[in-house]
């Protein structure tokens, strides 16, 4: 595994590329694939669920490069799902390289299991936009319900 790279799974592909905005008029609502993997990664963490990657997607979207989730604000998000995850702060160094790439495997791994659940969310949807938007709204009334503050909206522009 390539440590500055984040991969998506071959069978999620399609998704992650739906819900990126696109040339066609019903583009998704997200800005870039970087925007799609990082709230993946926080539904999947939320909902603790951590799924193994498999095959991994060698067309669009191939591996994103760690500096686009760096620029976009994303690197606290990796580093507090590892941190969360191992309950070890060491996970954080930047001088193990493997523990870098443990880092960046455990992100990865949530954001496939948040794939997994906005696949099951959007099935049979015609436009995702919407659906997501319900999907927030119902995650926002959960939220009254339960200990966890944690706001998925901040993901949208």
């Amino acid at each position: 595994m390539s440590a500055n790279r984040i991969r998506v799974a071959k069978d999620k592909a399609e998704l992650v590329k739906s819900l990126t905005l696109s040339d066609n008029k019903t583009g998704g609502p997200f800005q870039t694939y970087a925007d799609v993997i990082a709230f993946a990664a926080a539904l999947g963490n939320k909902r603790k669920k951590r799924s193994p990657l498999g095959e991994i997607s060698k067309r669009e979207p191939g591996s994103i490069d760690l500096d686009i989730f760096v620029s976009r604000g994303y690197d606290l998000a990796i580093k507090l799902i590892a941190i969360a995850e191992t309950k070890n702060p060491q996970i954080l160094s930047h001088s193990d390289g493997e523990l870098e790439a443990k880092r960046l495997q455990i992100f990865e791994e949530y954001a496939n299991g948040g794939l997994e659940i906005l696949r099951e969310e959007f099935r049979g949807a015609a436009d995702y936009t919407d659906r997501l938007l319900l999907f927030l709204i119902s995650e926002r009334d959960d939220r009254g319900r339960s200990n966890e503050e944690f706001d998925l909206t901040k993901f949208l522009f």
